[in-house]
């Protein structure tokens, strides 16, 4: 494995420390209100978070902002702009902000603090290759992410979250491709019922997550 490879896979591993252990993106709500209950609801919610919603889209900014000549400021500020609630910001811009200073701190890697998307394809731009792998690395993260949250909080044991993240590799490799030939012009989304499971996480009484 070159060292370009173990980079990406440290990047997008557990272990890295950008926090996102503690983002829900708004799943602890919509488990809480019952909506996702079980594996087939968690894995339809996954899927529709990366085809069509924040999956999508930081896959269409971060390929943006790997392309040479790419204004970052610009890309960052339309990253923060996406962010459908105050959580949703909170999420990325500080687990942005954390990519940032580990990498810069570790691998001297341009070091701006801007929004996830936007802080990983600065990085991953520098290394010189394309962003086929970068982008399904990211998106896979994401899931794998969002699988742990709902096995801390369902009852839904780690063989039933790593067969609900098999199942999703279809959708992140389908997402992934469509966002290598778009651009932030095609930037879109469709999740109303993520969107506002996110929102209502901003006041609920008791949760364990940030987001």
């Amino acid at each position: 494995m070159t060292e370009r490879r173990q980079r990406l896979h440290a990047w997008f591993g557990a272990a890295f420390p950008t926090g996102a252990f503690a983002y829900s993106h708004g799943l602890e709500a919509a488990i809480a209100a019952g909506t996702v209950a079980d594996a087939g609801a968690l894995a339809d919610w996954i899927g529709a978070v990366l085809a069509q919603g924040a999956g999508r889209s930081d896959a269409v900014l971060l390929t943006a902002a790997m392309r040479p000549g790419a204004d970052l400021d610009a890309l960052a500020d339309l990253a923060a702009a996406l962010a459908t609630s105050r959580e949703r910001w909170v999420e990325t811009v500080e687990q942005g902000r954390a990519f940032a200073a580990v990498s810069a701190s570790v691998w001297g890697t341009e070091a701006e603090p801007r929004p996830l998307p936007i802080a990983v394809g600065a990085a991953a731009g520098a290394l010189g290759d394309g962003p086929e792998d970068v982008v399904a690395l990211y998106l896979h993260a994401m899931a794998a992410n969002l699988v742990s949250v709902a096995v801390r909080f369902l009852p839904l044991g780690q063989t039933a979250g790593q067969r609900v993240l098999a199942g999703l590799y279809p959708v992140i490799e389908a997402t992934a491709a469509a966002a290598l030939q778009a651009d932030p012009d095609d930037l879109g989304g469709a999740t109303l019922a993520a969107d506002l499971a996110a929102m209502r996480h901003e006041t609920m009484p008791v949760r364990i997550f940030r987001t």
